[in-house]
């Protein structure tokens, strides 16, 4: 059995190492196909260094531009390898422009395409990603989902069939690489950070680095907060620049490059609070029982919220002092599953193909 695994940007890559590593050891032909969304080192090569993915068999090079410049560009490329390596299955992760490329090209071939993180839903269709969960739920032919709600989501859209609850990839890869942080990991040491002493921020939705007000005001409240670490995404330090607001950040606030996974977990694992308009971080945060600011008012993460471990914070609230003010209200629950997702997806998607996709 040939299976094509494409991905393109840095939530990918970690949804990527524990399933990529499920079907190398099962002996099955997997090609991995990055159409090249993210391409700095920071967000890119680091995952596949830290994580142990294998080099990519194909890099389609897209880098940068409009989602359908994006879109197109990566759909007619990933048609090309498609064609030419003619998998039995394809697996997609997420909700980004690749994984809309890779599930439009897989299901136009009709070879059979496997959503993993199906079902998510935030409801709100400013946020691309919401196009993209929506569309590739709508073409893939195997719907792998993180939590019962994901599925109460899809059942209200009228897809019900070749629909699983696995729980979530990203309990297996945090698994797998936690202790490989604890180990190999020296940011805290690097930044001169103790634990539970900072807030860890990340901001890079275009709803918040695009729009000049929302940007200033998270900018403001991270100023008036006692120590920050600001992992900054190219596209957030772009439009910091562009609205004058980056030297007086950098006068208050540690602001530092992406960091690869293990850096991030350790920073996260170690944060008092974190702060974020991020899904993968939201759920990261939850699953390492740090409490979690998130600046949207609107999550496909509901759970998180609905346990009482993250709280949505619209830009033009008190930012300052929800992240001061929250508190989570009780012991968190399991609500992600106990890390066995990816030897289920992988079982799953053998069980289509050898039953011919009924």
């Amino acid at each position: 059995m040939k299976i094509a695994t494409i991905v393109g940007a840095r939530p990918n890559f970690i949804k990527l190492a524990p399933v990529s590593k499920e079907i190398r050891k099962r002996d099955l032909k997997e090609v991995i196909v990055h159409t090249g969304q993210h391409y700095n080192y920071e967000m890119d090569r680091i995952f596949f260094d830290q994580m142990g993915i294998a080099a990519p068999d194909y890099h389609l090079g897209i880098g940068s531009g409009s989602h359908g410049f994006q879109t197109g560009e990566m759909l007619k490329k990933t048609e090309e390898v498609l064609q030419k390596e003619m998998p039995d299955a394809v697996i997609v992760f997420g909700d980004t422009n690749s994984t809309l490329a890779g599930g439009l090209a897989a299901a136009k071939m009709h070879i059979k395409c496997a959503h993993v993180e199906a079902g998510l839903r935030s409801f709100d269709k400013r946020m691309p990603e919401e196009i993209n969960r929506v569309l590739v739920d709508h073409c893939s032919d195997l719907l792998l989902c993180p939590t019962r709600t994901a599925i109460d989501n899809l059942k209200m859209e009228g897809i019900v069939q070749n629909v699983h609850l696995t729980g979530d990839v990203m309990v297996d890869a945090q698994k797998d690489c936690e202790r490989i942080a604890e180990s190999e990991s020296h940011i805290l040491e690097a930044l001169g950070l103790k634990p539970w002493s900072y807030y860890l921020a990340t901001v890079h939705r275009a709803s918040n680095t695009d729009d000049p007000e929302n940007l200033r005001a998270i900018a403001l409240a991270l100023q008036d907060l006692d120590d920050v670490v600001f992992p900054c995404h190219p596209r957030a330090e772009k439009y910091l620049k562009k609205f004058g607001l980056w030297d007086d950040l950098e006068k208050n606030i540690r602001m530092i490059k992406p960091v690869g996974y293990l850096d991030m977990l350790l920073l996260e694992k170690n944060a008092k609070k974190i702060v974020t308009d991020s899904g993968g971080v939201q759920k990261e945060a939850y699953l390492l029982g740090i409490p979690c600011i998130t600046l949207r008012d609107t999550t496909e993460w509901i759970e998180t919220v609905n346990d009482g471990w993250n709280v949505l914070v619209r830009p033009g609230e008190d930012i300052a002092s929800a992240i001061r003010d929250f508190r989570p209200r009780h012991e968190r629950q399991d609500v992600f599953g106990k890390g066995r997702a990816s030897a289920m997806i992988v079982d799953l998607i053998e069980k289509l193909v050898g039953s011919g996709g009924s």
